[in-house]
């Protein structure tokens, strides 16, 4: 089902990002916002980005990804962003992001108005976290005013100056509007800067490739095609960790020898008996780990703290004792195990290790559990016939379906 989205005209949005794009090419940074042939972009260099794009027949597409706000991204369930959307949207790229899910938010204009598939009531797409900057006019007078001062590390000391900033910025932006951009509008805005200097070129060739100078027009992308059939989520990231994970309660254990005695095995029982809660050598530990992960759990009676020694000592303590004893137990055929438990009492010590189940002792909260890239490099490190069935469940293509 889709739904109308209040937005301002494409226009408007293409001539804003084309003016921050011209704005911060002139001072050296080409790359956060610009313009290519493929349309407007946004990328903040730290996961998040957008893309405009303009096609004949006052037909736009909007969309992009916020690594913080793009709930939609790993809805659960899973949310497809592209039921119902209109065959000439660039299709090779939104079905690939989505299947890769880096798809927050995708808007389509056409007729008149701006559409998307309507969420769930709460569920944030990232769309104003991305582009908020082209959204209102203010806005984006006000991310002028940061190219200067922020980007161009040019303090506003005087509100003469940060009101002569204000009017730059709107010639600016007003001239962008009529196509009619000059060098005079940069260097009255941005001239001002030193470290970095106006590079007055650089902006204008920006700006002309995003059609605000006289005599140019924003460049447009040819229609695309829907495909035939694409993939798309049937399970959420979540769901198919629960799938796993639920398959791993169910396994049993396949017999293998228990691993020779060693000398890690006394050094983990060892310390655990200094760190004995009640200081009678009973004490409990609880772990998973792999290659790239450990956790712990609280048994009945965890290791305890020293007195003057650092928060997460303990922890680092027992990651390198756990570690020490799980590479001195592998096996190249029967693998490593994934989940632990050790009791000690003054004189003795007692040992779980479960390979291929998720034990009952440890306990499962739906939300934190094995990683399942990590349980695969641990499956391919064991020879076929000692993986478990739920292996196959690990596949990445589990979670789609043919669309």
């Amino acid at each position: 089902m889709l739904t109308d989205v209040d937005l301002p005209t494409p226009g408007l949005l293409w001539t804003r990002w084309a003016t921050l794009a011209a704005a911060l090419t002139g001072i050296g940074y080409a790359d956060v916002w610009f313009v290519d042939e493929r349309g407007a972009h946004h990328d903040d260099h730290g996961g998040s980005w957008a893309r405009l794009a303009l096609l004949d027949g006052a037909r736009a597409v909007l969309f992009g990804y916020d690594r913080d706000h793009s709930a939609t991204a790993s809805a659960d369930p899973p949310l497809d962003l592209l039921t119902g959307a209109p065959a000439w949207l660039p299709w090779d790229d939104l079905a690939a992001l989505a299947e890769a899910d880096r798809l927050g938010f995708v808007v389509w204009h056409d007729q008149g108005r701006w559409s998307r598939v309507r969420y769930r009531d709460g569920l944030a797409d990232g769309l104003g976290d991305t582009v908020g900057a082209v959204l209102s006019n203010e806005n984006t007078l006000r991310e002028l005013g940061e190219i200067v001062e922020e980007w161009g590390q040019h303090a506003l000391d005087t509100p003469a100056e940060r009101d002569d900033v204000r009017e730059a910025s709107e010639r600016l932006l007003a001239t962008a509007v009529r196509g009619e951009v000059t060098g005079g509008a940069f260097e009255r805005l941005l001239g001002r800067l030193t470290e970095p200097a106006l590079d007055l070129r650089a902006a204008l060739f920006a700006a002309g490739r995003g059609g605000i100078t006289a005599g140019t027009r924003p460049p447009r992308i040819a229609p695309g095609e829907r495909p035939s059939m694409r993939r798309v989520r049937k399970l959420s990231q979540g769901e198919h960790d629960r799938l796993v994970w639920a398959a791993m309660h169910d396994a049993d254990e396949l017999r293998r020898p228990a691993p020779p005695a060693t000398g890690e095995l006394d050094a983990l029982a060892e310390w655990m008996r200094e760190r004995s809660p009640a200081g009678d050598g009973r004490c409990t530990v609880l772990v998973y780990a792999d290659a790239a992960s450990m956790s712990v759990q609280s048994g009945d009676l965890p290791p305890g703290d020293r007195a003057g020694e650092t928060r997460h000592q303990a922890f680092h303590e027992l990651n390198d004792l756990v570690r020490r004893l799980r590479r001195a137990e592998a096996d190249p055929r029967y693998g490593r195990w994934l989940f632990l438990r050790v009791r000690t009492t003054a004189n003795g010590v007692q040992i779980e290790r479960r390979y291929d189940s998720w034990p009952q002792w440890w306990a499962d909260d739906g939300v934190s559990g094995p990683w399942r890239t990590n349980l695969q490099e641990e499956m391919d490190s064991r020879a076929l016939a000692w993986r478990p069935g739920w292996v196959r469940l690990l596949d990445p293509a589990i979670a789609f379906k043919p669309n």
